[in-house]
């Protein structure tokens, strides 16, 4: 009975595995050459803790390593004995298997109604509206006043760029093209460019077009030829001509257009942002196979976008930075601006966590800690030349740790005019981030997302937790906080908070 409860445990706390990325274990040997020999790349592998090599290389080569010596059948065990312990947690050795939790779904349950609402609930969150101008805003646009519309970009009706990669087949998918061809009836389309490189352009045709439309709305971008796996971008500008092909329409039309952006990583759109012709930006990322629909819905006002920004969007002089140069915290004696939204210190695009919306919103702290979190008797670890003191998280102590745990409510309110969803961002900020210490510029504590009728005011609650969210990381590795002042930050409102002991 011990044996059995031991291997149940084992079971229900241990069982797991470790499974390779596919042909890694192949390129270790064939491409890379770590290994000498395919027989190594496989006992590297094994006695490195790998049970499930994505590929065919351990079965290929296994038997040869095990006959080498240079395996031993412990180590064919032990990965053996992971795997098969996690599927007989998944129930797949215990009879029917449609008895088991998940084994009644059938192709029935592909491409439901719910699944559907899913795909368009998620294109719609992660719509970022980057930018929105002149008077009321160039966005939304209203149906009764838009009798034409000029569509121009070789990304407004590819159906397979909306899905970017890595996709399986759709349920469903329209281009953004043909669901705005149902809100205007008057509606024509000019790809503009032959593809996201746009070294062949038809760009009097797009002028021509936007000359004579109510509105224009242009879909530029990237696509899979630009950023995917094994490709590095060595450009943040949009690429060829597509510039040129914005200005140019943006020049011809009546009024300002809206530039929809469908890419996954940074551009430098600087042009776009400052040139008053460019009412509004969106970005929309590869929103999957509801993107179409998604998209027609924020532009005519049916969705109030309420996206942030995941990552920071650099200017072109960002690609100055080496590559190979990794290195996280900026370096002011050399110029290097350092990486991320916590450490970069030059100038932005737009902002980590940056999103507009149709609504206004405010924020404010409806509670505040004490302004002081004592660590009394807690001795601080001298400043370094050019730092500051600090306190030591290990020395501090789980339990102290727990002890200065706060909550922070935030106040938020929809302004209107719109219902939307909105997201609550929280960071805590350094002052004198720039001292030399390695101290981040800003942090991010927490976020959550609520959905607002217009007017409703609501307050959501984040646990600010010091030991994790105010230390950083000296350049041994040890976790600080330092002495001195600390601020938490929701949109413009922010308190200060300050350690001693």
């Amino acid at each position: 009975m011990g044996s059995l409860a031991d291997a149940c445990t084992f079971l229900r706390v241990l069982a797991r595995y470790i499974t390779s990325d596919c042909d890694a274990v192949a390129i270790i040997h064939d491409a890379q050459g770590y290994a000498k020999t395919a027989e190594d790349a496989v006992a590297d592998v094994l006695k490195a803790g790998m049970d499930v090599n994505c590929g065919s290389y351990v079965q290929d080569h296994g038997a040869s390593a095990l006959q080498q010596g240079k395996i031993t059948e412990q180590d064919i065990n032990r990965a053996l004995h992971n795997l098969f312990a996690v599927r007989m947690r998944l129930g797949l050795f215990n009879g029917d298997p449609r008895r088991n939790l998940y084994g009644d779904i059938g192709p029935d349950q592909v491409c439901t109604q719910e699944h559907q609402d899913l795909a368009l609930e998620a294109a719609q969150d992660g719509i970022v509206l980057l930018k929105n101008d002149g008077g009321a805003g160039a966005l939304p646009l209203s149906k009764p006043n838009v009798a034409s519309l000029a569509v121009i970009g070789f990304n407004a009706n590819d159906a397979i760029r909306l899905r970017g990669n890595y996709f399986g087949p759709p349920c469903v998918t329209v281009t953004p093209l043909q669901v705005l061809q149902g809100y205007v009836k008057d509606t024509s389309f000019v790809a503009g460019c032959n593809s996201a490189a746009c070294n062949v352009t038809t760009i009097p045709e797009a002028v021509q077009a936007a000359s004579s439309a109510d509105s224009v709305v242009l879909f530029m971008g990237l696509d899979q030829d630009q950023e995917r796996e094994e490709v590095d971008r060595l450009d943040l500008t949009l690429p060829g001509q597509q510039q040129t092909l914005i200005e140019s329409v943006a020049n011809a039309a009546k009024k300002p257009v809206i530039l929809v952006l469908l890419c996954g990583g940074p551009v430098d759109v600087s042009f776009a942002k400052t040139n008053p012709k460019i009412g509004a930006i969106l970005w929309a990322g590869y929103p999957g196979e509801a993107g179409g629909i998604a998209i027609a819905q924020v532009l005519f006002g049916e969705h109030n976008p309420g996206g942030r920004l995941p990552v920071t969007w650099y200017p072109q002089d960002f690609t100055r930075v080496p590559m190979t140069d990794m290195r996280m915290r900026a370096d002011p004696a050399t110029g290097y601006p350092g990486r991320t939204y916590r450490f970069y210190r030059g100038p932005t695009v737009f902002n980590f966590g940056y999103g507009l919306s149709y609504s206004k919103y405010s924020h404010r702290f409806a509670t505040k800690p004490p302004p002081t979190s004592n660590v009394a008797g807690l001795k601080a670890v001298e400043a370094t030349a050019g730092g500051m003191a600090s306190y030591d998280v290990e020395a501090i102590g789980s339990e102290t740790c727990d002890r200065l745990k706060f909550p922070a409510v935030v106040r938020v309110q929809n302004h209107g005019p719109m219902d939307g969803k909105h997201s609550v961002l929280v960071f805590m900020r350094w002052p004198n981030a720039t001292d030399g210490s390695g101290r981040p510029a800003s942090q991010l504590i927490g976020f959550q997302s609520l959905h607002l009728r217009a007017t409703q005011t609501a307050h959501v609650e984040f646990e600010v937790s010091p030991c994790k969210h105010f230390s950083r990381a000296t350049e041994d590795g040890r976790k600080v906080i330092d002495q001195g002042s600390h601020f938490v930050m929701v949109g413009e409102d922010e308190f200060e908070m300050s350690f001693m002991a």
